[in-house]
């Protein structure tokens, strides 16, 4: 570890993740867009993952959405793991656009999970939760027949406002942007660094250069040996 980068991380004390897929693969949950097979026929995954198919097709969207994106089994791993106890010390928030849950199993505190979470299921008739378990087994409620969906943002479908102000809020205050595993090329979720405290350094750790518009730091290495390296 670069002992001018650790000590930015040890100066911080608003630190703000944000985070993608890259995250989670070395946790064996592949990337949506490498992924054998999720672009397919004519229909691709966006179709599969939107409002349109939820409505119009509720099999297929639920052949697909179980088929494809739970790995129940998948683990935190090095990454989510220091992230996490940076929160449980009040020195981070976590802005993820992941939807695995694996930060929640991290025990990870301060965490805003801008696109939802596919293991918070709930009813679209009666709006109850159900236990995601249930619904790899059905996909309709039992108390009243109704369609069970996850609790995660489809295209077509407007972000929980709520997550919004809180990740906007914590870009503001951060002293230290970490930008892992992710693009930021998909919007929203990019535009948050327009509300960043300008005063605050932005490091990028992906293994790709990104074109942000403005001076940061590029880690060009494997997330998984710079989190296991850095001091928490």
């Amino acid at each position: 570890m670069d002992a001018e980068l650790q000590a930015i991380f040890d100066q911080a004390q608003h630190i703000v993740f944000l985070t993608g897929a890259g995250v989670s693969t070395p946790s064996g949950i592949p990337d949506y867009r490498s992924k054998n097979g999720l672009y397919t026929g004519h229909r691709n995954a966006e179709y599969y993952l939107s409002h349109t198919c939820l409505v119009q097709e509720p099999q297929v969207f639920y052949n697909y959405v179980k088929s494809n994106l739970y790995y129940p089994e998948a683990k935190p791993n090095v990454i989510h793991e220091k992230q996490a106890a940076l929160t449980r010390a009040n020195r981070a928030t976590v802005v993820t656009q992941n939807i695995d849950n694996l930060y929640n199993d991290a025990n990870c505190q301060h965490l805003v999970e801008f696109h939802g979470n596919l293991y918070q299921v709930y009813c679209q008739v009666c709006g109850a939760k159900v236990d995601w378990h249930d619904y790899l087994k059905s996909p309709y409620h039992q108390a009243d027949g109704g369609w069970l969906r996850p609790d995660v943002v489809l295209y077509e479908e407007g972000l929980n406002q709520l997550n919004v102000q809180r990740a906007v809020g914590a870009m503001a205050q951060a002293d230290l942007v970490v930008i892992v595993g992710t693009s930021m090329r998909v919007y929203p979720f990019a535009g948050l660094l327009d509300y960043r405290n300008d005063q605050a350094p932005v490091v990028v750790v992906n293994q790709e250069e990104l074109n942000l518009g403005f001076d940061y730091r590029m880690v060009k290495a494997d997330a998984t040996t710079f989190f296991d390296e850095l001091r928490v």
